[in-house]
């Protein structure tokens, strides 16, 4: 999971430049009008919904967002239609990439997305071929310097998470991804600062780069996809060395 850990934690330091472009937002709301469109507005019967709140209270959005954005998605007002869909592909050193895509304009996307790929070493591939290697989990992260591992170990077995990872500098708490908005919920109860709380796709494997040209690129095309107007996420399955990666990030 430590590819994964990585590009979250590289995500997150851009987190307060895309803040204040309101990119953050945008997706979040995308996610929930979505959400609430397929399922319903009510969040006690609507799992999707329910997590997407949760995520975006994690971000601090403000709660007349989150209701607008509910209501666009019911339809009881007017609103955007998105459409969501997924490309799969390779990027530079093998590394599997699993874009979701939601947007309002599918040619746009199209277009777009095969430009990031292949300008920065990338290739996509057919449908499926990258998707196996990856599960949905929620994840919530904590600075080692703010919790101990037996505070926050008893505090998540109790909540429901599935695991607590030891990476380095942090705590990684793994939750099922339907359990996410209930372990997050019991983690604001108990007061536990933590540096990041989502759902995301989770690596099943990962694989090594060593080189500094290809992380180079890895990360140029990864980051190109995060600034993509229609791109909700995407994930990769790499995993750099930190003393590479501190030169390269």
């Amino acid at each position: 999971m430590s590819g994964h850990s990585k590009w979250s934690t590289i995500r997150h330091k851009k987190a307060a430049a895309d803040a204040k472009r309101g990119k953050i937002f945008t997706k979040l709301i995308k996610e929930i009008t979505i959400a609430a469109r397929l399922g319903g507005g009510d969040p006690d019967a609507n799992s999707r919904l329910r997590t997407a709140i949760a995520e975006a209270k994690a971000e601090n959005m403000p709660k007349d967002n989150i209701d607008r954005a509910i209501k666009k998605g019911t339809g009881e007002l007017e609103g955007t239609a998105y459409e969501e869909f997924n490309y799969e592909g390779y990027g530079p050193g093998g590394v599997a990439i699993l874009v979701e895509v939601m947007t309002d304009n599918r040619n746009r996307a199209a277009s777009d997305v095969r430009f990031i790929f292949s300008k920065n070493g990338g290739s996509l591939g057919e449908a499926g071929c990258v998707a196996w290697m990856f599960s949905k989990k929620g994840t919530i992260v904590f600075d080692k310097q703010r919790i101990s591992e037996e505070e926050l170990m008893e505090a998540a077995l109790e909540a429901g998470a599935e695991d607590v990872e030891d990476q380095q500098d942090q705590y990684q708490v793994v939750t099922a991804w339907e359990d996410f908005a209930a372990v997050k919920a019991a983690f604001d109860a108990k007061q536990l600062q933590y540096d990041m709380a989502e759902v995301t796709m989770v690596p099943q494997t990962t694989v090594a780069i060593e080189d500094e040209k290809t992380a180079q690129q890895l990360l140029k095309l990864m980051n190109a996809l995060d600034d993509c107007e229609d791109v909700q996420n995407a994930y990769a399955n790499f995993d750099i060395a930190d003393e590479l990666l501190n030169e390269v990030a």
